[in-house]
Parts: structure tokens; C-alpha cells; sequence
């Protein structure tokens, strides 16, 4: 088969802007990989102008995939985790074409996982844990139980990966087959969950009641970032402008409610400034 795709990657590689070139092979025992294709080429170039383009072909019922991806795209998808199957691509495929060594490095980081990249990447899987924690806490106590148990199980994924990113691992698609050996607590406490025969109540509050516990311990590791950039510029920010600080715009919607949990954990504290209006103040953030 590769023989059969040579024409198709070759035409790729014969242009400048392309960096690599990766052929994936569908695996027997995960055909979702690939998408249910037998072969993916990942091709990767410095053209800004589409970043994603795509291309499906068959042959004798052998089914290929074509992905044409920016660089930009692709270190968008690694640092924020959106499209977790182009790790396992890389960390896999074979290199078909190689400008410069391009994909040879590439290969490189994802294995020794900059330091830089560890801590971003912290910051956004806390944030959406104490998000999916703090939603499925105020369902628990409406008593919409099937709601927070979808929360918490969500919340559980991001407790999981952030453990794994602090490690120095990339998270991969079967995040619990990695947590298990690296972290047996937080398995435990997804097994607990899912398979306990108590009622969904009960299992609701345990694990609200230690995963409390867990998330306060991961603190210092998921908010290092994002204490940074605060004290790194402003003394004093308002919400507008953490919210629109570049380095930060990756937390998205779940910058505020993160906030609001350092404050309470006396990691930021509030900052007030009197406005004209009787008994109303600005307020201001800064970090402890």
C-alpha cells in the first residue's frame, strides 16, 4: 500500500513548504486511531492559508486518509490537547519525508515534553477541572445527581491528565490505562465512582469529599502559570485584562471561575477602588 500512496505524498513532499511527511497504519486493536481508515498521511507544512485539508482515497477496498496541517494548527492542537489522536500519530507514524529533520524533532519534544509547554498546559486541564468540579458540586446539591455525576466524571478526566502532564507524559487517548500505573489514587476514585454498588448519591458525596482533598494538593502544580503571568506584569489587573492577556487566552471561558477559586484559596486576593457611586467598588486582582 504504500507503494500505491507514494505518488500522493511524493507530490507533497516536492513542495517547499512542506516540513514531513508521516504514514500511520490502522491498528488491529484500535481501529479509531485511524478513524476506522487503514492508512493516515499526516503531512505537515508551513502554508498558513488553510490549516487543516483533507483528502480520502481507496484502493482494492484499502481505505487511506490524506491530512494536510499547518505547523501553526498542529502546535495549537498539541499545546491545548484538542485533537489528542495527533499525538499518538507522531509518537507512531513513520516518517516519510523529513525536511531538516523536522518530524525527527518533533518526535523529540513530545518524548522529553519542554518544561514551558508542562506548565501551560497544567494551568488549562486545572481550570477545567475546578470548572467541571464547581458545576457538578452546585447539581450534587440540587440534587440533579445524573448531572453531577456527569461533572464529576469530567472533572475525574482533567484530575487524571493533569497528574500525567505533571509527570512529564503526554496525555494519551486511553488516559486511564496511563493514570493506573502513575497515579493508582485517582484510578481508584474513577473505579469507585463508575462501578460501586452504592447509590449515586452516596457515591457522589464521597467523591466530592476526596477529590476536595486531591484537587487543594494539585494547586500549586496546576495554577504556577497563571500565578506567573500575574506577577510577571501588573501589580494590580482588572478582569478585562486578565482576560485579554495573550499569554492567558488559552484559560478561555474558564478564567473567571478559576479566579474566584484562587481567591478563595488566598492565592489572589481582591483589590477594591471606589467608584462614584455610593458603596460600589472596582474590583482588582493580585496575586499573593
Amino acid at each position: 500500500m504504500e507503494d500505491i500512496l507514494r505518488p500522493i505524498y511524493q507530490e507533497r513532499a516536492s513542495s517547499p513548504s512542506t516540513l514531513g511527511v508521516l504514514l500511520i497504519k490502522k491498528d488491529a486493536n484500535s481501529s479509531t486511531l485511524t478513524d476506522t481508515f487503514d492508512y493516515i498521511l499526516l503531512v505537515v507544512t508551513k502554508d498558513h492559508d488553510h490549516p487543516v485539508f483533507t483528502k480520502h482515497y481507496i484502493c482494492k477496498d484499502i481505505k487511506a486518509a490524506l491530512h494536510i496541517v499547518s505547523e501553526e494548527q498542529l502546535q495549537e492542537w498539541l499545546l491545548l490537547g484538542s485533537n489528542r489522536k495527533v499525538v499518538e500519530w507522531i509518537y507512531n507514524g513513520k516518517v516519510l519525508f523529513d525536511r531538516n529533520e523536522y518530524m525527527q524533532e518533533l518526535k523529540q519534544e513530545l518524548k522529553e515534553f519542554p518544561f514551558y509547554g508542562r506548565k501551560i498546559k497544567m494551568g488549562m486541564e486545572f481550570a477545567k477541572l475546578i470548572r467541571r468540579y464547581m458545576d457538578g458540586k452546585a447539581f450534587f446539591e440540587k440534587k440533579h445527581y445524573l448531572d453531577a455525576y456527569n461533572h464529576i466524571v469530567h472533572s475525574l478526566h482533567h484530575l487524571a491528565r493533569l497528574e500525567i502532564i505533571e509527570q512529564g507524559i503526554f496525555p494519551e487517548i486511553t488516559v486511564w490505562n496511563q493514570v493506573k500505573h502513575i497515579e493508582p489514587q485517582i484510578y481508584k476514585l474513577y473505579e469507585e465512582l463508575v462501578y460501586s454498588e452504592e447509590s449515586l448519591e452516596k457515591r457522589l458525596e464521597l467523591l466530592f469529599l476526596a477529590s476536595e482533598f486531591l484537587i487543594f494538593s494539585r494547586t500549586e502544580a496546576g495554577t504556577q502559570h497563571f500565578i506567573e503571568v500575574m506577577k510577571s506584569k501588573n501589580e494590580v489587573w482588572t478582569i478585562s485584562e486578565l482576560m485579554n492577556e495573550p499569554k492567558l487566552k488559552y484559560y478561555s471561558v474558564d478564567l473567571g471561575v478559576m479566579l474566584e477559586y484562587l481567591i478563595e484559596k488566598k492565592l489572589v486576593d481582591v483589590v477594591m477602588e471606589e467608584t462614584k457611586g455610593q458603596e460600589v467598588y472596582h474590583r482588582y486582582y493580585k496575586a499573593t
